[in-house]
């Protein structure tokens, strides 16, 4: 079992990583975002009192967002047999502490955290060009370097976290996307 969380700023090819990390070794993916979107989407009680938070303009709270991943945990045990990868979480120390304790409860750990490393004139760059690309109306300069910003702020710290846990691969996540891919494997199958 593998279980990962792709880590890196806004731009940094995570998802594009994460569907080959996905293929590669038979992950099973869990995103934040797709996960909360869900619930809301079919009105289970957690999406309700998930849209409640969000309806308001308000971070949905940690503990809620680790009920959310428990029961996908739960209700998904033969799909994430060969391991999961985390997409979109941990953001903050408290939310990793919590996941360690959720994985702890199964029997199981994060095994690896792939942190794809990108200088932050090129990430600009990417999200920009996948704003023109996609049309995503947020993908604009200046909600760019406040994504950026929040993500110095707050989600940063916990490389040094990870680090001190000897989980952390720093990933260069420049050059093609096999180029990278093959550094990722590489780094996970020698850690």
């Amino acid at each position: 079992m593998l279980n990962i969380v792709i880590f890196g700023a806004p731009g940094s090819g995570k998802g594009t990583q994460s569907d080959k990390l996905i293929d590669h070794y038979k992950l099973f993916h869990i995103s934040t975002g797709d996960v909360l979107r869900d619930n809301i989407r079919r009105g289970t009680e957690l999406g309700k009192t998930a849209k409640g938070y969000i309806d308001q303009g308000q971070l949905v709270p940690d503990e809620l967002i680790i009920n959310i991943l428990a029961q996908v945990l739960d209700e998904n045990k033969d799909k994430a047999s060969e391991g999961v990868i985390f997409d979109g979480f941990p953001r903050t120390i408290p939310q990793a502490e919590a996941l360690e304790q959720l994985l702890a409860d199964r029997g199981t750990q994060i095994d690896a955290v792939v942190g794809l490393e990108v200088p932050e004139d090129e990430l600009i760059k990417r999200i920009l060009l996948r704003g023109q690309q996609s049309g995503r109306s947020d993908d604009n300069e200046e909600t760019a370097r406040k994504r950026l910003d929040t993500y110095h702020n707050q989600t940063s710290p916990l490389k040094a976290y990870y680090e001190k846990q000897g989980k952390y691969l720093a990933i260069d996540g420049l050059g093609s996307i096999d180029g990278i891919f093959d550094l990722i494997k590489k780094a996970l199958d020698n850690r």
